[in-house]
C-alpha cells in the first residue's frame, strides 16, 4: 500500500461511526441470506449441491433410526429439486415453547431439530450440517409436504419465511405411507448458476446407498437431454460395504475377496458405537482407504482410521510370526500397498477437527475399532489360511520395495523446506520466502518455461520447467517413481515430502499451479501431474493449494491491437465487438470467420505455451489481476479415485469406454 493509499484508508476510517445504532440484530434466517458462505461453504457449484445434501441427510437419519426404507430425489424441469422419504414425517403440532407449528420451527429456525437429544435419533449425519432451515433461507420457494398420523399437511415458504399457516390437504390413502417431501427452488440472486448437475448428485446418493445396505435411493431428472430423454436410476446395495469395495476395485486385479468386519462397542458415555469395515488387497502399489462417520466422508481420517491401521498391522503381523510366514521384517507402511478399505462408524456424539472439520477426534472410537478388528480379523485369518498367506506375500513384497526405496527417498528429502541449497538446478525460485505470498508454476516444456521465467514476477512467482511427461505413478512402485528426474524435482521444489511423510505445513509455496498446453498432450501431462499430487501429496488438494492455469486458445488481432480468447465463444464475441465498434455492424454467427477475414482481423490458434512471448504469457495466464486459475478440489474422494483408476490404471477397456462416452464433449481436438 502506497503512502497516498494508506492516507486515503485512514481518512475513510476516520469517518466511520461506532455507536449503539451500529449494532444490528439479524432476525430469523436473515443471517443465512446475508452470509451464505458461512453456512454452506460457498455459493458456487459445491454450495448449491450442498442444499440437496442437507435435506437428504435428514432422510438418511430417519433410515439410521429404522423408520425409512426409501428416499427419492427428483430434479424438476423448473430448476427445483424435491426430496421425499417414507419416514415418520416432521411433527406438525404446536411446539411447546414457540407456540407455532413444529414444522414451522424446524423450517425457519437455525439449530432446531431432533438431533440434539437422543430420544429421537441415536446417531445422525445431519448434526454435522446446517439443517433444512438454511435450505429454506436460500430458496425463493420451498414447499414442505408432510404425511403423518393419517393426514397430509403442507406449508410454503419464501426466503425462509412462511407464506401461510400450515394447511391440511386431506387424509392419507390406505396405500400411502408417512414421510416428508421437501421441494425447493434455489434463489438465483444467491447462486450465480443455480443448475443442479445430475452426475454430482448421483455420486453422493450412490455413496449413501453403499453405506446404508438395503436402503433404496432413487434419482430422477425430468430435464430432457438433447435427444429428449430423461434420466432415472435406483441405487440399492444389499452387500453394503462389500459391494462398495468391489465397486472401487472393479478396475484392478484383486488378490482376495473383500473381508467384512463389523461390531458394536460402548463409548465413554455408554452409548453404542457401530463399526463397519471392509477391506481387500489388489496388485497395485497404492493405498485406497476411505472413512465415514455417520455417513459423512472424513477425508482427513481420524481416530477410527488409527484404530483400523494399528489393528491391521498387529493382527496380521502376529499371525505371520505365529505361522512362520515372515521372511522379512514388516512395518505398518507395508500393509498399505494395494489396500482398499472402507471404515464406517456410527457415533452418538462425533467430535470433528482438522482444517476442513472432517477429521474424527473421539479418542474412545480408536479403541473400539481396534478391539473389534483384533477379535474379528483373527477369526478370519485362522479360517482362511490360503488367503491369509496371499496377503502376507503381498505385504512382504511391499517391505522389500520399501527397503529398496530408502536410498532413493533420501535423494529428495529436505531437512529445511526453505533451504535453497538443495533445490533443483532448473528451478527459477522467487525472492520471497513467505509461503502465503508465493506461487510455483510447473510448466510444460523448456520453451514455455523460458517465457514464463522472463514474464513472471520474480518476487513471488517460481518456475519449474518440466521436460516431457512424468512417469505414471499409478502403475509404479515408489522405487521406480523416485528414479524419475522430473518427479524428484517436483518433490524437492514443493518441499513438503510425499506419501506418509508428507507435511503440508512445510510446503514452500502457497499455490502450486500446473501450466500445460491447451491440447491433447497438455491434457495428458496435467492428468499425470494430478495423479502424482492425488496419490502422494493429497493434502495440497484438501488445503486448496493446487491450481490449473488457464492459457488462452486464440489470439485475435486487428492492426496493432491484440485480444485473447479462452474458448470459441469468447473468440466470436471479440470479433463481433471489434466489427461493431469499427463498422456498427451486427455479425451472423454462421459467417463469423469469413466476416473477420473481410475486416482484416486475423485469428491465430496457439498450438502451445511456447508460442506466446513473455509479455503475452504474463498478461493472459500469470498476472493475478487478469488470469483465471482453476482450483483443484476433492468433492468426492471415491469418485476421484475411480476416475484416476480409469484414466491411469492397467485395464484398457474401462478407459476405452470412458473415451467413447465423453468424446462428444471434446472441442478443438488436435490430431
Amino acid at each position: 500500500m502506497t503512502n497516498e493509499e494508506q492516507q486515503q484508508f485512514d481518512d475513510d476510517n476516520a469517518n466511520l461511526q461506532y455507536t449503539e445504532d451500529s449494532i444490528k440484530v439479524l432476525e430469523g434466517l436473515e443471517a443465512v441470506r446475508r452470509r451464505p458462505g458461512m453456512y454452506i461453504g460457498d455459493t458456487g457449484r459445491r454450495g448449491l449441491h450442498h442444499l440437496i445434501q442437507e435435506v437428504v441427510d435428514n432422510s438418511i437419519d430417519e433410515a439410521l433410526a429404522g423408520y425409512c426404507t426409501e428416499i427419492g430425489v427428483t430434479i424438476h424441469s423448473d430448476g427445483s429439486c424435491s426430496i421425499s422419504d417414507n419416514g415418520r414425517g416432521i411433527p406438525v403440532g404446536p411446539h411447546p415453547v414457540k407456540k407455532v407449528s413444529t414444522l414451522e420451527v424446524v423450517m425457519c429456525t437455525l439449530h432446531a431439530g431432533g438431533k440434539f437429544e437422543k430420544s429421537s435419533y441415536q446417531v445422525s449425519g445431519g448434526l454435522h450440517g446446517v439443517g433444512v432451515s438454511c435450505v429454506n433461507a436460500l430458496s425463493i420457494k420451498l414447499t414442505a409436504t408432510i404425511r403423518r398420523e393419517g393426514s397430509i399437511y403442507e406449508q410454503t415458504y419464501s426466503e425462509g419465511k412462511p407464506l401461510s399457516d400450515i394447511k391440511v390437504l386431506g387424509k392419507m390413502s390406505a396405500d400411502d405411507h408417512s414421510g416428508t417431501t421437501i421441494r425447493f427452488l434455489p434463489d438465483p440472486t444467491i447462486f450465480a448458476n443455480p443448475v443442479f448437475e445430475t452426475e454430482k448428485v448421483g455420486q453422493r446418493l450412490r455413496e449413501l446407498a453403499f453405506l446404508n445396505p438395503n436402503l433404496i435411493i432413487k434419482l430422477a431428472d425430468e430435464r430432457p437431454d438433447e435427444d429428449g430423454n430423461t434420466y432415472a436410476e435406483t441405487f440399492m446395495y444389499a452387500g453394503g460395504l462389500v459391494d462398495y469395495v468391489k465397486y472401487i476395485d472393479d478396475d484392478f486385479n484383486t488378490l482376495i475377496p473383500p473381508i467384512y468386519i463389523g461390531g458394536i462397542g460402548k463409548d465413554d458415555q455408554g452409548m453404542n458405537t457401530i463399526v463397519d469395515i471392509c477391506f481387500s488387497y489388489n496388485d497395485t502399489y497404492t493405498e485406497r482407504i476411505f472413512s465415514y462417520v455417520n455417513n459423512i466422508n472424513t477425508i482427513e481420517g481420524g481416530t477410527h482410521i488409527s484404530g483400523f491401521r494399528s489393528a491391521l498391522t498387529r493382527v496380521i503381523n502376529g499371525y505371520a510370526t505365529a505361522n512362520k510366514l515372515n521372511k522379512i521384517d514388516i512395518v505398518g507402511d507395508d500393509f498399505r500397498e494395494g489396500l482398499t478399505a472402507i471404515v464406517s462408524v456410527k457415533v452418538a456424539e462425533p467430535l470433528f477437527e482438522g482444517q476442513t472439520k472432517t477429521k474424527l477426534g473421539n479418542g474412545d472410537v480408536e479403541g473400539i475399532v481396534r478391539t473389534i478388528m483384533n477379535e474379528k480379523l483373527k477369526i478370519w485369518l485362522d479360517a482362511n489360511p490360503a488367503l491369509a498367506k496371499r496377503i502376507i506375500e503381498k505385504i512382504s513384497l511391499a517391505a522389500e520395495a520399501r527397503i529398496a526405496a530408502k536410498k532413493s527417498r533420501e535423494l529428495v528429502r529436505r531437512k529445511n523446506p526453505l533451504d535453497i541449497g538443495t533445490l533443483p538446478g532448473k528451478l527459477a525460485d522467487c525472492s520471497s520466502n513467505n509461503p502465503e505470498q508465493t506461487e510455483l508454476y510447473l510448466v510444460e516444456g523448456d520453451s514455455a518455461g523460458g517465457s514464463a521465467k522472463q514474464g513472471r514476477n520474480r518476487m513471488f512467482q517460481a518456475i519449474l520447467p518440466l521436460r516431457g511427461k512424468i512417469i505414471n505413478v499409478h502403475k509404479a512402485r515408489l522405487t521406480k517413481i523416485l528414479e524419475n528426474e522430473e518427479v524428484r524435482a517436483i518433490f524437492t521444489a514443493v518441499g513438503s515430502g510425499f506419501g506418509d511423510e508428507f507435511d503440508v505445513t512445510k510446503t514452500r509455496y502457497g499455490k502450486i499451479i500446473l501450466m500445460a498446453d491447451a491440447d491433447v498432450d497438455g491434457s495428458h501431462i496435467r492428468t499425470l501431474l494430478l495423479t502424482l499430487f492425488f496419490i502422494y501429496m493429497r493434502d495440497l488438494i484438501i488445503e486448496g493449494k493446487l491450481f490449473i492455469a488457464n492459457p488462452p486458445l486464440y489470439k485475435v488481432k486487428r492492426g496493432e491491437k491484440e485480444y485473447f480468447a479462452f474458448n470459441d465463444a469468447q473468440r466470436d464475441e471479440i470479433i463481433k465487438r471489434i466489427i461493431k465498434e469499427k463498422k456498427g455492424l451486427d455479425v451472423d454467427d454462421v459467417a463469423i470467420e469469413e466476416t473477420a477475414s473481410a475486416h482484416n482481423i486475423t485469428i491465430s490458434r496457439f498450438k502451445g505455451l511456447g508460442e506466446m512471448n513473455p509479455e503475452q504469457l504474463w498478461s493472459t495466464t500469470m498476472n493475478p489481476e487478469t488470469r483465471t486459475l482453476l482450483q483443484v478440489t476433492l468433492d468426492n474422494a471415491i469418485e476421484a479415485e475411480q476416475i484416476f483408476n480409469t484414466l491411469m490404471g492397467e485395464k484398457v477397456e474401462p478407459r476405452r469406454m470412458f473415451i467413447e462416452k465423453n468424446a462428444q464433449y471434446v472441442k478443438n481436438l488436435d490430431i
